[in-house]
């Protein structure tokens, strides 16, 4: 070993890592779901009404979880106030299918998955800016094995669907992704 070259080559080890880290940070990808792309001096008010069941098959508690999800959204990411009538911003709706079918069959002929699904159509309405006004139906799949029941796996599949849902909704509304 050369003692002569220690200090040098701790340099360059330490120039080395701070290369290093320099390539990290800036390929690092950050994503803030913080809902930036609100003005906030022109919009403070959001109105959210709460969603009603319309589909034929419905399981009850899915109708609070899904309303109580979209609200907590709206209030953990913006800062936006909600109001009952007369918001900036306007989201209403109602839950309109929740079914299940058979998506793939076992070698024996029997169903071996069921996927369940569920679609909310959302009326979304800006009234700073009416351009941004849409109705558009949003929609989320779980899938489970048929060797399970459904009211084994139903609460935790409606839970992950309605925070799917809640999601494209916030993104669609005030996110513009």
């Amino acid at each position: 070993m050369d003692w002569n070259n220690k200090p040098r080559n701790s340099l360059r080890r330490s120039m080395l890592m701070v290369v290093a880290a320099m390539c990290m940070v800036a390929c690092s990808v950050s994503y803030k779901f913080n809902g930036a792309s609100i003005d906030y001096t022109k919009t403070k008010t959001i109105q959210i009404a709460d969603f009603p069941i319309r589909a034929s098959y419905v399981w009850g508690p899915m109708g609070p979880l899904f309303n109580n999800e979209l609200k907590d959204i709206f209030a953990s990411h913006t800062k936006l106030t909600q109001v009952r009538r007369n918001g900036d911003l306007k989201i209403e709706g109602e839950i309109t299918q929740y079914s299940q079918r058979n998506k793939s069959v076992s070698s024996e002929g029997y169903s071996a998955q069921v996927e369940l699904s569920m679609t909310v159509n959302v009326r979304f309405t800006n009234n700073v800016k009416h351009s941004e006004d849409f109705e558009k139906q949003f929609t989320a799949t779980a899938t489970y094995e048929s060797t399970q029941s459904l009211n084994a796996v139903q609460e935790e599949l409606v839970t992950q669907m309605v925070k799917d849902i809640t999601e494209q909704i916030f993104n669609a509304t005030v996110a513009n992704w």
